[in-house]
């Protein structure tokens, strides 16, 4: 009885033990299970924690890193800065001062992000290399506003910019730290969960002999848990790269210097990146879901575009030049390439067009064709020049000889006048040749407008048809502009010509009005010139284009184009502006405005016939028939003249006795020595002995003041003014010889 109440009590007492171990186990296996499921979470938050400071910290810091570093090199504020010190284009300023303002944004926002110490040093860096950059920029400005060579304008803004790349680089290497810090952290936590997992696997071998269940349902766990663990790396791995190509991608595509807008199948635009919408001037959100007809400028034949569409329905690319809209009305040329997008299966999903603005290199090109066009006009004006205006000289000398012993009434003396008004013209179209090429250089003096408006017209009415009457309406004869008389002459003539072709066979009226002008707001008074006539007028399409080189609405043979223009060119050299203030089919009306001049007006040349003298004229010229003419009209009004084809010849006579010859004339492009060279070679022998340089092309390299007392006369030569030069320069030497 005792064994077995023994036995009954021991029995309970095992149980109880048991139950008790087995409560020990349970609870140790459940304090485990909690231990881990805590520890486990506990590296999850912890990966978590990591992962959020690697996305929100570390790529937000990239992202601006990449910022500023996108900034500052190529196509940042130094290469802009660069580019527009060197080639002094106002659209490179606009993007440094643009890039200087986006710099200090992002330099504000990488401070706002709490930086380390060291960072904050280095960004100090950078900004002050910058900030040398930004006080540079009105230096530059300065150079490009006075024309500054590059290489001084470099020397003067030079930048010492290798402090802000190693700072930079330093904040990259701080970047990259962290980076590295936080996905070593990453990995931590989760090798310490593996080793977590590997503890309970082993506990869990342990607990098997006495809880299966609990092992296996353990075992399930630790499964899973190596499972989750192993796609959260993949795909941590994985997003952090497709991040990185997605974030390199889009960076490219954005900061591409070429337009790039993507439409779907049916062309209708889903993005456009920076750079169309810098060239086109709208919006992302203007153009998103709008086909890209809105860019057409109408002037690509419909052809073109049937042509397009058919390519890259077809699947494949199209290439050509576009002259597109922009925003604002303008327009720009795009070399342009198109092209469709495929998917995995080879189906087209999109259409890519790719675009580059040669705007600039066509209007390049442009003016490089226009500038070769003008050298080529200048090296034949300066060619035809001196041969076609010695020979004026010749007709317009000759010419006068004849009418000094013409009757005073006749049909010889109005045929020899005609001969002097084409030879005049003549002259005047060389000159209006040479003022269009900048070939010939302007002598402005004080003038009367209305001399020179009424030497135009003696001369239009001995030359237009009669059906053509002429009024003339000035209001004050005293009127003084400064610009060289013959430019004035020229302008006048070319429109007063103009208008009489414009009236052609029908009776018109030609008009010139002077008149004196205030403009609003301005204390300059101008002399307005009118030139209108009762022709048919200009054209509405033709009237903006009147003014350009090599344009004209006359039938070939009959205009070159270079009237207008050069009248354009000679106005505004004298300061003033050309107008057409009105046109319609009743006639035409052009407008000059030039400053009013208050100078004394310089006395007009005489017409009367020449005074001479008998004084011994040395004259050179290596045309025999120009020696021949000159020396005619020299020698008719009294003088005695030596002349020479040869100017070496020229040169031993008068140093054989410099005391021979009261004056010296000679001519400016001769073979062997020019006119300034014999001037010179005088000058050596006799210093106050007047010489008068004629010049059928003079290419402005003659300076005059040094060789004094000294006179330069363009061919052809007028004979009444060459007397008269003459005699005054002589006049002036008698009367400096007797004051000495």
């Amino acid at each position: 009885m005792s064994t077995q109440l023994l036995s009954g009590r021991a029995m309970p007492l095992r149980l109880l033990l048991a139950g008790i171990g087995a409560a020990i186990l349970l609870a140790a296996t459940v304090l485990t299970g909690l231990y881990l499921g805590i520890e486990t979470r506990d590296r999850f938050q912890s990966i978590d924690a990591s992962w959020r400071t690697y996305a929100a910290e570390t790529d937000r810091r990239g992202e601006l890193l990449s910022r500023i570093r996108g900034l500052i090199g190529y196509g940042g504020i130094i290469h802009n800065f660069k580019n527009y010190v060197l080639r002094q284009d106002a659209e490179y300023l606009d993007r440094v001062r643009a890039q200087l303002e986006d710099f200090k944004e992002a330099i504000a926002e990488y401070r706002q992000d709490n930086p380390s110490p060291e960072e904050i040093e280095a960004l100090m860096a950078v900004e002050q290399t910058m900030a040398r950059y930004d006080s540079k920029l009105p230096i530059a400005i300065r150079a490009a506003e006075e024309n500054w060579t590059p290489l001084e304008t470099d020397r003067l803004v030079k930048v010492d910019d290798r402090a802000a790349l190693k700072a930079l680089a330093a904040i990259d290497a701080a970047w990259r730290d962290k980076r590295r810090v936080t996905t070593q952290a990453i990995a931590a936590s989760v090798r310490e969960g593996q080793e977590l997992v590997g503890t309970g696997f082993r506990f869990l071998t342990g607990l098997m002999l006495v809880a299966l269940v609990i092992y296996g349902l353990f075992y399930i766990l630790q499964a899973e848990l190596r499972q989750t663990v192993g796609r959260l790396s993949s795909e941590l791995a994985e997003r952090k790269a497709a991040e990185h190509a997605a974030k390199k991608f889009g960076r490219a595509v954005e900061q591409s210097p070429a337009t790039i807008v993507i439409t779907g199948t049916d062309r209708l635009i889903e993005y456009v990146n920076r750079k169309f919408c810098e060239v086109t001037g709208y919006e992302p959100s203007e153009v998103i879901g709008r086909t890209p007809r809105f860019l057409q400028s109408d002037e690509t034949p419909p052809e073109a575009y049937r042509d397009l569409s058919q390519r890259i329905a077809r699947g494949d690319e199209w290439r050509g030049i576009f002259r597109n809209r922009k925003k604002d009305g303008g327009f720009y040329w795009a070399q342009s390439i198109i092209l469709p997008l495929r998917d995995e299966e080879g189906q087209i999903t999109n259409y890519i067009g790719i675009g580059e603005d040669i705007t600039e290199r066509r209007r390049a090109r442009a003016q490089i064709q226009r500038a070769q066009k003008m050298e080529a006009v200048g090296l034949l004006a300066s060619g035809v020049a001196h041969d076609f205006n010695n020979i004026l000289t010749t007709i317009v000398g000759n010419a006068h000889l004849a009418l000094m012993d013409a009757p005073e009434r006749g049909h010889i003396r109005e045929e020899l006048e005609q001969i002097q008004i084409a030879a005049k013209r003549a002259g005047s179209l060389v000159g209006q040749v040479l003022a269009f090429a900048r070939r010939q250089p302007g002598d402005p003096v004080p003038l009367r407008i209305s001399d020179a408006v009424e030497e135009v017209c003696r001369l239009m009415k001995a030359s237009i048809p009669t059906n053509v009457s002429i009024e003339v309406d000035v209001e004050d004869e005293n009127l003084t502009v400064l610009a060289d008389p013959t430019r004035l002459h020229q302008v006048i003539m070319n429109l007063c010509s103009n208008a009489a072709e414009a009236i052609g066979a029908e009776p018109g009226t030609l008009r010139l009005r002077v008149a004196r002008h205030h403009p609003p707001g301005s204390a300059q008074a101008q002399v307005r010139l009118l030139v209108d006539d009762t022709g048919s007028g200009i054209s509405e399409e033709h009237r903006a284009r009147v003014f350009e080189p090599f344009f004209t609405t006359k039938p070939p043979g009959r205009g070159t184009g270079l009237g207008l223009s050069v009248v354009a060119n000679m106005v505004g050299e004298m300061g003033g502006r050309i107008a057409i203030v009105e046109s319609s089919p009743s006639g035409t009306c052009f407008e000059i405005l030039l400053p009013e001049c208050d100078l004394a007006p310089q006395a007009p040349v005489s017409q009367k016939r020449a005074v001479g003298g008998s004084d011994r004229i040395l004259l050179c010229d290596d045309e025999p028939e120009v020696v021949a003419t000159c020396r005619k009209l020299l020698e008719r009004i009294g003088y005695t003249v030596e002349a020479f084809t040869e100017p070496l010849a020229a040169v031993e006579a008068f140093e054989a006795n410099p005391e021979a010859f009261d004056l010296v004339m000679t001519d400016f492009v001769m073979p062997e020595m020019n006119g300034e060279q014999l001037a010179r070679a005088i000058r050596a022998q006799r210093e106050t002995c007047p010489i008068i340089i004629c010049t059928a092309y003079q290419p402005g390299t003659l300076d005059p003041e040094a060789l004094a007392p000294i006179r330069v006369l363009d061919k052809p030569v007028d004979p009444v003014q060459l007397a008269r030069i003459v005699r005054s320069m002589l006049d002036a030497q008698e009367h400096q010889d007797a004051a000495e």
